[in-house]
C-alpha cells in the first residue's frame, strides 16, 4: 500500500518557483520563468525520499492549477511537466502555442 503525503502547494514568486512541502519540510520545487502570460516550466525536483509518493504530481497539479487561476499559460521545458500534462489531458489546454 502507498503511502499518502498531505502536500501543500505554495507559489514563492521571490524565487520564480513553487514549492511543495510536507508539514514543514520542503520536499520539491518546480522553478519557471514567466514572460507576459505565459510560465515556462524549467525544472521539477523532488527530494529523493519522497520519490514514488505523489510529490511530483501533486507539485504539478498545484502549479498548473495556480497558474490556470490567473490567466496563464504554460510552456513545458522540463520532461516531468511535459509528461504529466500528457497524461492529464484537462490541462492541454493550457498548453502555450507560441
Amino acid at each position: 500500500m502507498t503511502e499518502t503525503l498531505d502536500v501543500r502547494v505554495t507559489h514563492a514568486p521571490e524565487k520564480n518557483r513553487y514549492e511543495a512541502r510536507v508539514g514543514s519540510e520542503l520536499v520539491g520545487f518546480a522553478e519557471y520563468v514567466l514572460d507576459g502570460d505565459v510560465a515556462t516550466m524549467t525544472h521539477t525536483e523532488t527530494d529523493p525520499a519522497f520519490e514514488g509518493k505523489g510529490v511530483g504530481s501533486a507539485l504539478v497539479r498545484g502549479a498548473l492549477d495556480h497558474l490556470r487561476v490567473h490567466g496563464r499559460s504554460v510552456r513545458p521545458q522540463c520532461w516531468f511537466v511535459a509528461s504529466w500534462i500528457e497524461r492529464h489531458e484537462d490541462y492541454a489546454s493550457m498548453l502555450a502555442t507560441s
